[in-house]
């Protein structure tokens, strides 16, 4: 792959960079990144932004011209990575319905789904979260209890989620469920769109040891959805999930991770300890220039696996490797951060970026378990990109019968 940008590639890195500076909230390229604390406000800011970035047409970059998208290129789309990781941009309250959902309904959804959804997905009017960890299964979603059955022209649903992002902001869920447990455990599932406004449906923030509520537990209790949510075929819904988790697994974080090195270099720059700046001394010169190191590779990675996803059309199993190396790399890095920090590591909103270093570092051990385990991407890796023998439990799946 060619790793020069062409001139038409770095005028929509200008574009784009003209548009954040134009449209980001007041003070935010000047530093000021101030998200509301209260949780209403907190969402009304991520909406705000949300139909910001559509408005400008940056939220469906990657949708094709036909659903409202830009049709943007692989390459454009890593343009737009880098440069919003520089902005440091809020988050995409949305994320999920843009990244994954909508990208699955293009896929397996029918012509009824996509013309009910997508649009609004896109808009941002309708926040979604995905419903597959549990309690009982964790990463391993075939194991799954949370049960839809059949009650004339709708499934009526029972169970419980947990790990699931967004869900407090989120208007619909993208639900897995057991509809039958008779065969392998990779049979029998089915994939629903769930209206979150319902009886039967609410949700738990659970309180992390950063001090937020990203994520939920969220119960259905004789919670409702019509048959026509069902997306694909019901008792088929392991490929569902599958072309899901790919569009998942597709993402990557290593350009924010590399802003965030940069972040951490120019503390040391402009820091001291015994009387001189930390980037001069030669343990923390060397911790520096492991982590660059490591981070420049998984870029070329990351971009390795986009070049044969330009050939293919579709994201490939590879994109697990990028989750594996983000996790770790994010979490050493923060492990540094809180190293060279030193006793100020204890303060939250009286340390350095307002305890946000801590945050940071804390936030990385529930990156471990976000999109799968480490556990589930390496056996991903091991399985699906170099081919070794599958274990135990998925010589027993139904992708060993079929």
């Amino acid at each position: 792959m060619d790793f020069e940008y062409t001139a038409e590639q770095e005028q929509f890195r200008e574009e784009l960079q003209e548009w954040l500076e134009e449209n980001l909230p007041d003070g935010w390229t000047e530093g000021d990144r101030d998200v509301p604390d209260d949780q209403d406000e907190r969402e009304q800011f991520l909406r705000d932004w949300q139909a910001r970035l559509y408005e400008g047409n940056w939220a469906g970059l990657h949708w094709p011209s036909e659903y409202g998208g830009r049709d943007a290129s692989l390459i454009e789309q890593t343009v737009y990575r880098e440069e919003t990781a520089k902005y440091h941009t809020p988050q995409q309250i949305n994320a999920i319905g843009i990244n994954f959902v909508g990208p699955t309904l293009m896929e397996v959804g029918t012509d009824e789904q996509k013309e009910r959804y997508l649009s609004n997905i896109l808009n941002g009017e309708e926040v979604w979260c995905q419903g597959y960890s549990e309690p009982g299964a964790g990463s391993d979603i075939a194991s799954l209890t949370t049960r839809a059955e059949r009650d004339g022209d709708e499934f009526r649903i029972n169970g419980q989620k947990i790990w699931t992002s967004y869900a407090h902001y989120a208007d619909w869920c993208f639900l897995v469920t057991r509809t039958d447990d008779s065969g392998l455990k990779h049979e029998g599932i089915t994939t629903i769109l769930v209206d979150m406004d319902q009886e039967g449906v609410s949700t738990s923030p659970i309180h992390q040891a950063s001090d937020e509520e990203g994520f939920n537990q969220m119960y259905f209790d004789d919670a409702v959805a019509p048959v026509e949510n069902v997306v694909g075929e019901v008792d088929e819904g392991w490929d569902v999930v599958m072309t899901l988790s790919s569009f998942e697994h597709g993402t990557t974080r290593i350009f924010s991770i590399e802003q965030r090195y940069k972040d951490i270099l120019e503390y040391c720059k402009n820091n001291t300890r015994n009387g001189q700046p930390l980037v001069q001394d030669p343990v923390v010169r060397q911790e520096l220039a492991d982590l660059d190191s490591r981070i420049q590779a998984a870029k070329v990675s990351h971009l390795r696996n986009v070049s044969k996803q330009m050939e293919t059309g579709m994201p490939g199993p590879e994109g697990s490797m990028d989750l594996v190396v983000a996790d770790e790399l994010a979490n050493d890095l923060e492990n540094f951060a809180v190293n060279i920090l030193g006793p100020e590591a204890a303060l939250w909103e009286d340390g350095p970026e307002d305890g946000q270093w801590v945050r940071d570092y804390l936030q990385t051990y529930g990156s471990w378990i976000a999109a799968g385990t480490g556990d589930i991407q390496r056996n991903i890796i091991g399985e699906r990109v170099l081919g070794m023998p599958k274990d135990d439990k998925s010589q027993t799946s139904h992708r060993e019968e079929s």
